[in-house]
Order: C-alpha cells, then structure tokens, then sequence
C-alpha cells in the first residue's frame, strides 16, 4: 500500500471530520507518541535525522497508526515522518525504506528526461482514452529534470501536469540510494507554500539525514547483496516498468474525490505528493502541540521524583 492510497484514505477520513466535528480522531491524534526536535531521531534501522529544534518527529510505528487513524493499512514500509511545531504551517514529509536491492547509478550521466517525459505522457494518454474530459491527466514538462547527486546519492524530480479543468498538478519526489534499496521522502504541502517547503526539506531536513553504517550505498558487497532489477530510470518511473497509465488511473480517482471536497492535489505516476489542504492540517495542529506540551511536562515532573 503506497501513500497515493493513504491519501485517498486521509479525504474519506476527512469527510468525516467535516460531519462530526473532528472529535474522536482528534483525541487519537493526541496520544500518538511524538517526538519534539533538538536531538537525533532514528529513520527505522537504515537512517537517522538531526530534528531541528522547531520539528516533531513519528516514528515508524506511531506514523503507522496515523495510516489506521485514516482508516488504511499501513504500508509496512514507513520509517517516519517530521512536522512543524508551528501550527501556522502545514507541510509533512513523511518517510519510507523500500529493499529492493542494489540499484546502480551507472545512468548518472545518462538519464534521458525527454524521453521519461515522453513515456509519462504516452501512459497519461493511454489511461485518459477512457475517461471524461473533465477526469483526464496530462502531463505538460518538468518543474525540476530529474538529476542525480552522486556525493549524497540523492536523485531528485519534480513534474508538471493538469487536469481536463486546466487545474495545475505538480510532484516533487526525492529518493535517497542505500546499500540495498532506497529512502523515499514525500513531501505534503499547500500550493502557496510548496517552494519555501521544497527549499526547507532540502536545506533543514535531508543535509542532516544520514544513512547509517553498513546501510551506506559505498558500502555494497557485489559478493552478498541483491542488486536491483533496474536502474535510474526504473526508479523514476515507478520501478521494473511499472505502468504509468495504471498509475494514472489511481491519481484521477484521487483527483475526483478532491475536487468534491474543493482540495487539490499534487501528484505523479512515481511517488506522491499530496496536498490535504491547510484546513485539515491546523485543524489539529493547535491540539497535537498541546499534546507534546503535555508530555513534556509530564517527563520533567516525572524526572523530579526520587
């Protein structure tokens, strides 16, 4: 279960919300465990972070249960997740680890962007031939070209799209290359802040991600490890071939649900980039900084005692 289907998961529950006032899922989300910033933070057992003072911090298990809160079933894949202290913003990045070996970055030098740009069009096409005007997908160009960062291992790309109302759809997708498979890091924002966020998580959150000793992508055994069926390029269009109009197909149905709710949604055939809306994030911002004030002050009383 990938995060396009948690955020499909996310609307319903938010529905919900919007008819009951948002009391019950509120309450749970006060008694996830978070983890306020100024120290480092374990990424599973692949990574770690060095959470800035101003962040909270899910691990695995607690970002899990924000997944059951929604009502989905968790991926088995999450690591973690950062948010802001700050209830007046509203972004998330939420991580994942997938195993799926080795992927060499022998096409570093070689990664054709027109013709993945090509290749996402062609699925889109395909996949809207079924569809209403009004749910078709297209894809219009790059926002970023997809480039790859071979001191940090780091391949980056960010598309551009919009709907059959003209409504413009972007995605902003990060992948970490480890030992023997990748970090993904998802980015959920709102469109007015979507570049002060990207420039956050690239400047504040990843600089401070380290991968952890005999999980680093030098640190390959050709002799022990699986390497990856496919390479940069796999990665980028979803892994081992993965149909994009299958893809897109998924992205339209997200795509309808958000525009009865009057939330739009950012996203591609290869990771997700999900905007819930500013609402559904302040909507319970205020009580899970409450919450992490709470525990704190229950830690210190507790330290207190002899």
């Amino acid at each position: 279960m990938r995060w396009s289907q948690t955020i499909f998961a996310v609307l319903v529950a938010f529905s919900l919300v919007l008819c009951s006032g948002g009391n019950a899922w509120a309450s749970s989300y006060e008694q996830l465990k978070w983890i306020e910033g100024g120290r480092k933070v374990d990424l599973g057992n692949v990574a770690e972070v060095d959470l800035d003072p101003s962040l909270l911090f899910l691990d695995a298990a607690n970002t899990a249960k924000v997944s059951e809160m929604n009502h989905d079933k968790p991926s088995g894949n999450e690591i973690g997740s950062i948010f802001p202290k700050d209830e007046n913003q509203s972004w998330e990045v939420i991580f994942e680890y997938d195993e799926v070996g080795h992927i060499k970055d022998d096409e570093k030098e070689d990664i054709d962007a027109d013709a993945i740009l090509d290749n996402y069009k062609k699925g889109t096409e395909e996949s809207n031939k079924e569809k209403a005007e009004s749910d078709r997908l297209y894809v219009t160009g790059w926002d970023v070209e997809p480039f790859y960062n071979e001191a940090t291992h780091n391949l980056t790309w960010s598309m551009l799209g919009e709907d059959g109302n003209k409504k413009k759809l972007i995605n902003y997708n990060v992948r970490l290359l480890t030992r023997q498979g990748f970090i993904s890091a998802i980015l959920v924002s709102d469109p007015a802040h979507l570049d002060a966020d990207k420039k956050f998580l690239n400047e504040e959150i990843l600089p401070k991600l380290t991968v952890k000793s005999g999980e680093r992508y030098e640190e390959f055994n050709a002799s022990t490890d699986k390497i990856s069926e496919y390479g940069l390029t796999g990665l980028i269009l979803g892994g081992a071939g993965l149909a994009v109009a299958k893809k897109a197909g998924l992205l339209l149905l997200l795509g309808g649900l958000l525009k009865k709710f009057g939330i739009l949604i950012f996203a591609a055939g290869a990771g997700v980039l999900g905007v819930v809306g500013k609402f559904f994030a302040k909507l319970f911002r205020r009580k899970k900084t409450k919450a992490v004030q709470d525990e704190t002050n229950d830690r210190e009383h507790t330290e207190t005692l002899p």
